[in-house]
């Protein structure tokens, strides 16, 4: 079997097309690569090297050669990960979701489980959510899809769903629902990483302004000092945000979306050979689920 040094040495060496510059990407000696290309040679049983007085290249059956290296060196370091996250998954159940809400929730979820988990910081593209759980990255992902494939189950565990906050002054604070219409000509603070719903509300609601936030502070400043109104749902209401400043603000009125688009669908995602172990995970966490919408401030 070769050597995993000699792969590594033979693909940066078709990177770099040179002794010297290999060396030093892998930091080692120009005489120990000499020795290794020579190696390699004697273990493939082939030239792969054309040599001359101050040059060495790859025959086309070292360029091949190099190529497979690469697949190989490829293939090693994603078994390593994969083992290295099964491993780790035995001790702690690695979280991830694809939209913002679950993961504010999981957060807030963590000391009232029954299970220890870990909370990804990052959304996983949805396209990447297979791969992603193929190699044990994460037992559960949370997203607004489902995903189809023969060795993946996405079970529903409950809704997102989008609610205003206005000035209590404001004639729809009165009412118990509003609609993307009723909302129409506005202006609202809103924070950029929302996933789908940045592109349901522009789309939903007609000439509306949104003046965008990327950091959590300055949000949070704008809506403590002004009256815009902006944004919540049933799982973001688990942020300490929601809870410090928005219910302790007496002249805010949340009042729930009643349009079926408001409504946002999630599911977990996991391997079907994982079922039986995060049944019982699934469970507590749908138990703990919000639901009601509160129209007015505790």
């Amino acid at each position: 079997m070769i050597e995993s040094y000699l792969l590594e040495e033979l693909t940066v060496f078709a990177k770099t097309g040179t002794l010297t510059q290999t060396a030093a990407q892998l930091n080692v000696t120009q005489p120990s690569v000499t020795r290794g290309m020579q190696k390699l040679e004697d273990d493939f049983g082939v030239k792969l090297f054309e040599r001359q007085s101050n040059r060495i290249r790859l025959t086309p059956t070292g360029e091949l050669a190099a190529k497979e290296a690469a697949r190989v060196l490829e293939a090693s370091a994603a078994m390593v990960t994969k083992v290295q996250n099964y491993d780790h998954s035995r001790h702690v159940t690695p979280l991830a979701a694809t939209v913002p809400g679950p993961l504010i929730l999981l957060n807030q979820l963590q000391g009232t489980l029954k299970e220890n988990i870990q909370v990804a910081d990052t959304f996983v593209p949805t396209e990447k959510i297979a791969n992603a759980l193929n190699n044990n990255q994460y037992a559960l992902i949370f997203s607004n899809q489902e995903i189809f494939a023969d060795n993946i189950e996405s079970l529903y565990v409950g809704e997102e769903r989008l609610q205003v906050c206005l000035d209590q002054f404001m004639y729809l604070a009165n009412q118990s629902t509003v609609t993307f219409d009723e909302l129409k000509g506005l202006s609202f603070i809103v924070m950029r990483a929302i996933g789908p719903w940045g592109t349901i509300i522009q789309d939903e609601i007609a000439n509306a302004k949104f003046m965008s936030q990327d950091d959590r502070d300055s949000f949070a400043e704008i809506t403590k000092y002004s009256r815009f109104p902006f944004f919540t749902t049933n799982l973001s209401q688990s942020d300490p945000f929601f809870k410090e400043r928005v219910k302790a603000d007496a002249d805010r009125v949340t009042v729930p979306i009643s349009n079926d688009s408001a409504q946002m669908p999630i599911y977990a995602s996991y391997l079907l050979s994982q079922k039986e172990r995060l049944s019982p995970l699934i469970s507590d966490i749908r138990q703990q689920w919000p639901t009601a919408l509160q129209n007015k401030p505790n």
